[in-house]
């Protein structure tokens, strides 16, 4: 078959071609993306949270007084053990309170997750608060994982 670039037609099975790979590629109405904002206070520290859950993947933001974007890290499994790996990708260096969460939040919810950290390295008081508001709320939204069932004989 030569390609007319005058034809204004596609033959059916190549149209149909096209669609099974677009339903191949996981892109259908039922996935979305769903954007969570919400604050908290700690200790008369105002704290705000932006969670962005894609269908596939996290992305979230913690910022401590200000609305500044801190330091960034990503995480996920890696094969053949499903051990988290985690890795900074814009400052973030000199202290792994972000990379901790990171990694646990993978561990809750078995997917990817950017995380975007302002958070003061000497907090762990602060940290914790942190991490457990956000894994309340990504509970809350549905997005961790499933405990395994017990068997029972």
């Amino acid at each position: 078959m030569d390609f007319d670039p005058h034809a204004s037609t596609i033959e059916s099975s190549s149209a149909d071609g096209i669609v099974h790979e677009v339903q191949n590629l996981g892109i259908n109405e039922e996935s979305s993306t769903n954007i969570t904002c919400f604050s908290d206070v700690f200790n008369d520290i105002p704290i705000h949270f932006q969670i962005i859950c894609f269908p596939k993947q996290i992305y979230a933001w913690i910022g401590c007084q200000t609305a500044r974007f801190g330091s960034l890290y990503a995480a996920a499994s890696t094969r053949p053990n499903n051990i988290v790996s985690v890795t900074s990708l814009l400052g973030g260096t000199s202290d792994n309170t972000g990379s901790g969460i990171a990694r646990r939040i993978v561990l809750k919810t078995g997917v990817p997750v950017t995380l975007a950290c302002n958070i003061p390295k000497d907090s762990p008081m602060l940290e914790a608060h942190v991490e457990k508001k956000l894994i309340q709320k990504l509970i809350f939204l549905g997005y961790t994982k499933s405990k395994p069932q017990a068997v029972t004989s």
